[in-house]
């Protein structure tokens, strides 16, 4: 059984984190002036609201958590690629460097969390939360390789 005091401390972190990568991208959409740019952060923005709002629900009812599967696989090109600083005149291709790297570093996050448990179940909700931000990180990596890589023929 998880110990209820340690499921509230996960939702306060994880809540904790999901509002600070909201406010971030909201931050980052605000200051980039490129219009295709300042979309992908809001889009991003409204997915991490939507992940705080997730782990509302899941605070009522922790076992849901538990359904988050993660990605076929993981490129691990977040891993390969230096985090560039957040500007006003940023390029696609190095904002979605920069959303990849964040999304690289909630999974870490989470990890760490998961490895420092105090109880299995826990445990196997931290790594559930990570493989939720795998699929965000994934997800961009896809998107970076068709920006950052473009075939040449």
């Amino acid at each position: 059984m998880i110990n209820p005091l340690d499921i509230e401390q996960l939702f306060v972190i994880a809540t904790q984190r999901e509002n600070e990568a909201f406010e971030f991208y909201s931050a980052a959409a605000r200051k980039v002036g490129d219009p295709s740019v300042r979309a992908m952060f809001q889009q991003l923005a409204k997915d991490e609201q939507g992940h705080f709002e997730l782990l509302e629900r899941f605070r009522s009812n922790p076992t849901d958590i538990m359904k988050i599967a993660p990605p076929a696989a993981d490129w691990k090109v977040a891993e390969s690629e230096a985090m560039p600083p957040l500007s006003t005149d940023m390029k696609p291709r190095d904002a979605i460097a920069l959303a990849m790297k964040k999304e690289q570093q909630a999974v870490e996050f989470y990890h760490a969390l998961g490895a420092a448990a105090t109880t299995a179940e826990t445990r196997h909700m931290f790594e559930n939360l990570a493989n939720m931000e795998l699929g965000h990180k994934h997800r961009l990596e896809n998107m970076f390789i068709d920006v950052g890589y473009p075939e040449v023929f």
